[in-house]
């Protein structure tokens, strides 16, 4: 097999011809920062995860070129293709792949990008997952970070091989680790997961060596499923991962589905692999801020001008939209205006929340200012529905006109009027409606911990289903609305309790409130906001817990999994209640919200708001 090297004096790279794969990164005297140990296709790779639509031939499959080309070589820049041909003879995905690599001189780094493409008339596939993988020295590498805040030295995979395994196979609880102070605490790769909006920089740091190692990604146009989407980042290997494509936190609705015949083209990329150090190795950690300072420059430089791709589109063949938001809820006195640093963006037409499940297209997001304006700049030629939300406002809002963005244009929207769903006056509210359930109890662990996670972002902390039965070990949780705290009697997941048997137990939370008054001829709605479910179902019963039929049920909804992956959110559900007057009384009532399905310890919700409505009132 022939290697092509690339170096341009700061940083060597070394390709294998035809396949595309890195064998080798040398930079600031260490001869290869990837690891030498493994096979040397196994160690930087672009893949994908996908599966024939008769349900045959999936599995995961390295993206191997089989044909190599330089496509551009001069003094300043070097770029090369390797190309991957899809032949119908071929036990591999219907995909033409073309992968890039460009190396800039003066840069301490490269860039990689690829341009995947079904051609009219090929067979019909899942696409599930597709993604960059480096795979670090264990020599070099020991000290992982995400963000400002979630930083450490991580175990070896010695470590985890003689670690205890537990409820599933990517958690481990370490014993007798290399590092003795990782003793106890528990490695799991879904523990270093990242919403896309967050994680534009990402890396690992040599302690030994003062080198750092960062994949930037300074757009987020081509992942998939809109700025919330969670994915994985890095874990023990030492694994850098660049995610563009996956069912993480989501489940099966995020599978890109082609159909037999359909064409499709898209760019994920370039990302931007930035190397860096540092000449006294004892400030090797000081290497985090020279990423981010990195990322900035990356992210202004967006979109780049000197890919040599036709298929990406350069800053004067895209546009540019803007527009202002504001928020009008008829029942509330205080809050409406202009809506104050909402989500805004552009994504294929589809309903208010399509763009949470899309994945073939681009999408181009943005946060409004404090008067409710917004810019969304760089977005490629094409037509796009508006979507946004607001956070502390309820719903999803969706301009139904086309916006269509040509080359070189500015388009100006009219002022939206973002109408929140709303039938009457709140009579109650649970939570935030913020998307996720960060607001409620999350509680501490009293073992398998993760020390990163024990002052902040507890939900990252593994076995926390557990939990709820030793906090309610009798009876299910009680909230009473006026008297409760949510941020403290609100338990963050609606969980199943585990029994000694090793079996689980359906649960039932009581909300219990007062109506001084009731409507008997009304309608009374209840807004139950999701900000997860995996193969759960929630049942509504009003002042009749032992009721046959519940007054209301979700239905079977979700496979977000990300009670077993330390989320705080999913994918964002909404369900109404429609409540005649006739199921309450004057005085006391109870709400009962129960979760039936318990199959295993991880299913179950978790509540994002909860809002209960009076009918509706003549003076509105």
């Amino acid at each position: 097999m022939f290697q092509v090297e690339m170096d341009n004096g700061i940083v060597k790279i070394t390709v294998s011809r035809p396949y595309g794969n890195l064998r080798g990164i040398k930079y600031h005297g260490v001869e290869n920062l990837l690891d030498d140990d493994l096979d040397r296709d196994d160690r930087g790779y672009w893949d994908c995860s996908w599966e024939d639509v008769n349900g045959s031939n999936g599995k995961q499959s390295m993206i191997l070129g089989d044909r190599f080309q330089v496509i551009m070589r001069t003094n300043n820049q070097v770029e090369v293709s390797f190309k991957t041909t899809w032949k119908s003879s071929d036990p591999l995905p219907a995909l033409n792949v073309d992968k890039r690599y460009v190396m800039l001189s003066g840069s301490s780094g490269f860039y990689t990008y690829a341009i995947y493409e079904r051609l009219k008339g090929w067979p019909g596939m899942f696409l599930w997952e597709t993604r960059i993988v480096f795979k670090l020295s264990q020599k070099w590498f020991q000290y992982m970070a995400i963000s400002d805040t979630r930083q450490k030295i991580m175990p070896t995979s010695a470590d985890r091989e003689r670690g205890q395994s537990l409820a599933y196979p990517e958690a481990v609880l370490l014993k007798n680790p290399m590092n003795s102070e990782l003793e106890g605490e528990v490695d799991d790769k879904y523990q270093y997961s990242s919403e896309s909006k967050n994680d534009r920089v990402h890396g690992w740091i040599s302690l030994n060596s003062g080198i750092g190692f960062w994949i930037i990604t300074p757009s987020n146009e081509f992942r998939t499923a809109g700025p919330l989407k969670q994915d994985l980042t890095g874990h023990v290997g030492p694994t850098c991962l660049s995610m563009f494509m996956s069912a993480h936190y989501t489940g099966v609705p995020l599978n890109a589905t082609f159909e037999n015949g359909e064409p499709w083209k898209k760019v994920f990329g370039p990302v931007f692999i930035h190397l860096n150090s540092v000449s006294d190795k004892t400030k090797a950690t000081s290497l985090w801020g020279d990423a981010k300072q990195q990322t900035w420059k990356e992210i202004i430089s967006w979109p780049y001008s000197f890919p040599h791709s036709p298929d990406f589109l350069k800053s004067d063949q895209r546009g540019s939209v803007i527009g202002q938001l504001s928020v009008q809820d008829q029942y509330l006195k205080v809050g409406n205006g202009p809506a104050r640093f909402a989500h805004v963006g552009l994504a294929a037409p589809g309903d208010a929340r399509s763009w949470e499940f899309q994945t073939k297209g681009y999408q181009f997001w943005t946060r409004t200012d404090e008067h409710g304006n917004f810019f969304i700049k760089a977005v490629l030629p094409g037509a796009y529905n508006l979507h946004a939300w607001v956070p502390g406002v309820m719903g999803n809002y969706m301009y139904e006109a086309t916006v269509t963005v040509t080359p070189g244009s500015v388009t100006k929207l009219p002022p939206f009027v973002f109408k929140p769903p709303r039938d009457g006056p709140t009579l109650w509210e649970i939570g935030i409606p913020n998307r996720h359930a960060a607001e409620f109890y999350v509680p501490n662990v009293t073992k398998n911990i993760n020390k990163l996670y024990l002052e902040q972002d507890k939900f990252r902390q593994y076995g926390l289903w557990d939990r709820y039965a030793e906090l309610y070990p009798e009876n299910d949780l009680v909230f009473t609305v006026g008297t409760s705290d949510y941020a403290k009697d609100w338990f963050f997941a609606h969980v199943l309790r585990s029994l000694p048997d090793g079996k689980f137990k359906a649960t039932t939370w009581q909300i219990v409130f007062d109506l001084p008054k009731v409507d008997k001829a009304g309608t009374y709605k209840l807004r139950l906001e999701l900000a997860a479910a995996h193969l759960a179902e929630v049942q509504v019963r009003v002042n009749r817990r032992d009721a046959i039929r519940p007054d209301f049920t979700t239905g079977l909804t979700g496979r977000d999994d990300a009670i077993a992956r330390h989320g705080i959110h999913g994918v964002h559900r909404s369900f109404t209640a429609a409540l005649p007057g006739s199921l309450f009384v004057n005085g006391r009532n109870t709400i009962f919200l129960h979760q039936p399905r318990n199959q295993h310890a991880f299913q179950g919700v978790m509540y994002d708001y909860i809002r209960l409505e009076g009918p509706p009132q003549s003076t509105h």
